[in-house]
C-alpha cells in the first residue's frame, strides 16, 4: 500500500482499535491455487506475540484452509470507513479553483504467518469470543448454549480455525492532511452533516492537530 508520510498511521493502539471495531477483514492469500480473497470476521488478541495475533474460522468446504500451509504469509485488510470528498467543500477552491475530487479512508493492512487449527477446542473458543463480542449490544444476547448441544457440535465440525501471528502492521488515515486547516475542517463538517461521521469526525481531529502544529 502506498502511504505518503502525511497519511501514515503508525500508532499501534489506534490500529488495534480500528481492527476491533471493523472486525470483518479481507483475508488475502497466495496459495497453491493462486491469489484468493475471503471476507471473514476476526478476533484480535493484542497480548500474543510481539504484535498480537488474529483468530478466525472458515467453512470446512472453503478450500482456502487446504490451499495454504502453516507458516505461509497472508495479508488481511481492515477498512474502518471511507467517504467521497468534493472539491466544492474546500474554501480554497472558491478562491483558486485548484482542487479536485478525492476519496478519504481509514484502513489497516495486517501481515502475518498462518497456522491452521483444525481442532474443536480452538474453533469453539473462537466462535464463543466472537459471539460474546458482537452480541453484547443486543437486548438479549444470544449464547451458544441457547442452541441444542448436538446442533452446536455439528456446526463446529463444519468449520476450521485459522491463527495468524501478526508480523507487520501498516496503517493509513487519508484525511486530507495535505490540505489547509480550513479545508480539512470544512470538508469534515460537511461529512458529519451528511452522516459520514467516522471519516468526518476523524478529519476534524486531524484539522485541530494540524492547527496546533502550525
Amino acid at each position: 500500500m502506498y502511504v505518503p508520510a502525511h497519511f501514515d498511521e503508525s500508532r499501534i493502539d489506534l490500529l488495534y482499535d480500528l481492527i476491533e471495531h471493523s472486525a470483518l477483514g479481507v483475508l488475502i492469500t497466495n496459495g497453491k491455487s493462486g491469489l484468493d480473497a475471503n471476507h471473514i470476521p476476526f478476533d484480535l488478541d493484542r497480548s500474543q506475540g510481539k504484535l498480537g495475533s488474529l483468530y478466525c474460522h472458515v467453512a470446512r468446504n472453503n478450500p482456502v484452509w487446504q490451499d495454504i500451509g502453516n507458516g505461509d504469509e497472508v495479508l488481511i485488510v481492515f477498512r474502518a470507513a471511507d467517504a467521497y470528498i468534493s472539491p466544492q467543500w474546500f474554501p480554497s477552491k472558491h478562491e483558486t479553483h485548484k482542487q479536485v475530487p478525492s476519496w478519504n479512508y481509514l484502513v489497516a493492512h495486517v501481515y502475518g504467518r498462518v497456522t491452521i487449527r483444525d481442532d474443536e477446542r480452538f474453533v469453539r473458543g473462537n466462535v464463543a469470543r466472537l459471539t460474546r463480542k458482537h452480541e453484547a449490544s443486543q437486548p438479549q444476547p444470544w449464547k451458544m448454549t441457547d442452541a441444542p448441544e448436538d446442533y452446536i457440535d455439528l456446526m463446529l465440525k463444519a468449520i476450521v480455525g485459522i491463527e495468524i501471528e501478526i508480523t507487520r502492521l501498516v496503517g493509513k488515515s487519508k484525511l486530507s492532511q495535505n490540505k489547509e486547516v480550513r479545508d480539512i475542517r470544512s470538508a469534515g463538517e460537511r461529512l458529519v452533516a451528511q452522516g459520514d461521521t467516522r471519516v468526518g469526525e476523524a478529519m476534524l481531529v486531524a484539522a485541530a492537530a494540524k492547527a496546533e502544529r502550525e
